[in-house]
């Protein structure tokens, strides 16, 4: 049943996304352009539904789903680290015009060249799982 759940709110967030058009290579090639505030927009009200989200779960300690306990706790900081990670998301989203969620969206809506697309981000998210011990911290 809990899978269930999160197959819903997954077809409900793609929905979204689409009629949205946060999926819209259109979109996301303007955003970078600085040409329109509607990707803006998306994300700022993502970036404040997130931060009340997050608030309201560690201040009531709220439960997964599955039981068990939210690990929400403060991450090691290093600007290095964010730095090349934002740098290399960025280039690989206007490369592609697509992040990670929009991709699987775009893949649901039938854009069948997104397999390519796809396959690249698993390959590179695969890579970085070999690598990452022996990256600085």
């Amino acid at each position: 049943m809990r899978y269930l759940i999160y197959l819903a709110i997954g077809v409900l967030f793609g929905l979204v996304m689409f009629k949205s058009e946060a999926a819209s290579w259109f979109r996301i090639y303007e955003m970078f352009q600085f040409g329109s505030f509607h990707m803006y927009g998306i994300i700022g009200s993502a970036l404040a539904i997130g931060i009340v989200g997050v608030q309201v779960i560690k201040r009531k300690d709220l439960k997964p789903l599955g039981g068990g306990k939210m690990n929400l706790h403060d991450k090691e900081r290093s600007v290095t680290r964010y730095l090349v990670g934002g740098i290399i998301f960025g280039l690989g989203w206007a490369l592609v015009g697509a992040c990670p969620g929009p991709m699987y969206v775009l893949l649901g809506a039938g854009y069948s060249a997104i397999i390519l697309v796809l396959i690249g981000a698993i390959a590179g998210t695969f890579l970085y799982g070999l690598i990452k011990e022996k990256l600085p911290h």
